[in-house]
């Protein structure tokens, strides 16, 4: 997989997640780190990673996915309200809203409901791209 973005900044989109990482307190961080390892392992090759609405994202024909860590929990951003709706009975332990998935600070979302979900966001936007 590609590793690298420019952010809208022009920095080096890897540096800037790293950096968004090594800024997150623990458990936060190491909860991130899976999902960010998921993500890579599910995504194809020619994805990127970039900071966007100063979040980690990845970029695959368009927007993938983001994650981020707040105060009280973690969230997955699937970009896609439409694909938390679709997913519903998968999401039923976590707390969702328009647009998000929150899941706690010390517990990752389980692997293989990540990798459906970023597999999901893959068709979507190879979808889009053939349009």
């Amino acid at each position: 997989m590609k590793r690298v973005k420019s952010d809208k900044k022009g920095g080096d989109g890897l540096a800037a997640v790293e950096a968004y990482l090594a800024r997150v307190p623990e458990p936060a961080r190491t909860t991130l780190e899976k999902v960010r390892t998921a993500i890579r392992s599910t995504a194809p090759k020619e994805a990127t990673e970039c900071i966007s609405y100063g979040m980690p994202a990845f970029r695959y024909n368009g927007a993938l996915v983001g994650y981020a860590a707040f105060k009280d929990h973690c969230s997955f951003f699937p970009m896609s309200a439409a694909l938390l709706d679709t997913m519903k009975d998968d999401l039923t332990a976590y707390r969702t809203s328009k647009g998000t998935l929150q899941f706690p600070l010390d517990k990752p979302l389980r692997a293989a409901l990540l990798k459906k979900m970023v597999k999901a966001r893959v068709a979507d936007n190879d979808k889009k791209k053939a349009r």
